[in-house]
């Protein structure tokens, strides 16, 4: 759809950033804070980049007020962050740690004060290890019944003070990175396993909304998910119907769960035919139908490109598996795949990549909006979209990233046609504002607007310094978008 003008950002539309507790926090076992997966797998030599873990990271614990000054400075509308669970409850469910607790509360209150509204997100990977011993984390109940307590703490001490509330961010990276391909804790590689753990996730989450609902009737809630949208390789129709079998199966699994209350029929089936569909109770049932999210957070990177079968012919060559790309589920060589019959990926030609592979697809996000809206009718709350890139420090401490500033510029344009187009958006949150420790990657893969001076094995000093695109975000916040098509 081709648009001669388009729609300004709405008034009240919220220009964020976002972070990710283990992350950014360091202080791994401050002030009575228990230990996550995350602490624990990033110990084990080999299984992050160059051993590096969230011990320091960029020490947001104890530099949180300044990066709340340099939020303050930019002039951010929004800023999502994560809560420790293991923070708050050192063992996932029982005594509660005060000062943990402490320290969310004076964060909120420092962003309130300086007119950054707070959106938190409740879980991000980071599970208590206590859990994970006790009850083989997400796939005992037990953990989501943690979960649920977990919830009303902070829904008891924060509900009054933050409106947006994020329950599970994307729980098909994490699920599949940790019980398919063995890159995550908890180091899995048992398909039935994942299904079981994905279940009680999505019970989890449907509990805390509900939760939610009782207990903060005033604020909104909902899933955070790392959407990209598939296309077919070709217009041959059995590409198309790969498409559509990618699409269900990467994307409608989750969605439809949170989004309706019930899981889709089509994927379904074949899981069941496969003997990997968990096991669903009629208490589950109501559990789930009674959950209704009042947004939808999309994560936005990249989509896919999908062709017929591994049982019919193929043209395309096929994309390769890759552990550091998680925004796909894919067949890793020789092993059992339940797509395989449903669809095979497909390299695009049409896309550039990132240093890490990644495609560039800035109309792909239009894409995934549309459909999100047509299919689930819910407002949208884009929850993470930015650029991984290796970043080079000037001598005079500048940063300059126009490649940066040209992916978010791209991207922002294409939502803007999407409102256009009539997409509710609330708000975005550009990933990330501070540079941050990738899971996988260390800190040589930066996404900030902020740069922070650190290595994988030196934490140095930890210096904050503003990139260019830090710059360009600030004008843009400025003038609500509208510098968004003077600069294009």
């Amino acid at each position: 759809m081709f648009h001669t003008q388009l729609d300004p950002f709405p008034q009240n539309f919220l220009w964020g950033a976002a972070s990710a507790a283990y992350q950014i926090e360091g202080a791994w076992a401050t002030e009575g804070k228990g230990p996550s997966i995350w602490d624990t797998y990033a110990q084990v030599p080999g299984n992050t980049f160059e051993e590096t873990n969230g011990k320091v990271a960029i020490d947001h614990y104890h530099h949180y007020k300044e990066d709340i000054a340099l939020m303050k400075e930019m002039g951010l509308g929004a800023y999502r962050f994560s809560v420790a669970w293991s923070r708050i409850l050192p063992d996932g469910e029982g005594e509660i740690n005060e000062a943990g607790l402490a320290f969310y509360e004076n964060l909120v209150d420092e962003l309130v004060e300086q007119g950054i509204v707070p959106v938190l997100t409740l879980y991000h990977w980071d599970l208590p290890q206590a859990l994970q011993d006790k009850y083989q984390g997400w796939e005992g109940r037990e953990t989501a019944v943690a979960f649920e307590k977990y919830c009303r703490i902070l829904f008891e001490r924060l509900g009054t003070k933050v409106t947006y509330w994020v329950t599970m961010n994307e729980q098909n990276v994490f699920t599949s990175l940790g019980y398919r391909w063995a890159a995550h804790p908890p180091g899995v590689k048992d398909l039935k396993r994942m299904y079981a753990a994905n279940h009680i996730i999505n019970i989890a989450n449907a509990k805390a909304i509900n939760l939610f609902h009782e207990m903060v009737p005033s604020g909104k809630i909902g899933p955070s998910f790392g959407y990209g949208p598939m296309y077919p390789f070709s217009c041959d129709p059995e590409d198309v119907l790969a498409a559509e079998n990618g699409e269900a199966f990467n994307n409608s699994w989750f969605l439809d769960v949170y989004c309706k209350g019930v899981y889709p029929k089509f994927v379904y089936k074949q899981l069941a035919k496969a003997g990997l569909a968990p096991v669903v109770t009629e208490e589950d049932q109501a559990i789930l139908k009674k959950a209704k999210p009042d947004f939808l957070g999309i994560n936005y990177y990249h989509g896919g490109t999908a062709q017929q079968n591994n049982y019919q012919k193929q043209i395309a060559e096929k994309r390769a598996f890759s552990k550091v790309d998680p925004y796909l589920m894919q067949a890793e060589d020789g092993a059992f795949s339940p797509e395989e019959t449903m669809f095979a990926t497909a390299e695009n030609p049409n896309l550039k990549k990132t240093d890490w592979g990644w495609e560039i697809d800035p109309v792909g996000f239009r894409v995934a909006l549309r459909r999100i809206q047509a299919n689930y009718d819910l407002p949208i709350f884009i929850t993470e979209n930015g650029l991984g890139a290796i970043d080079q420090l000037t001598e005079d401490k500048k940063i300059h990233d126009q490649y940066r500033i040209t992916y978010l510029q791209e991207h922002l344009l294409e939502l803007q046609k999407a409102l256009t187009d009539g997409v509710e958006i609330i708000g975005y949150c550009a990933w990330s504002f501070t540079d941050l420790l990738s899971w996988l990657n260390g800190y040589q893969k930066r996404y900030g607007f902020v740069y922070v001076d650190r290595g994988n094995q030196s934490a140095r000093q930890l210096e904050r310094i503003p990139k260019d695109s830090f710059y360009w975000y600030q004008e843009l916040i400025r003038t609500n978008g509208a510098s968004l098509i003077s600069h294009t």
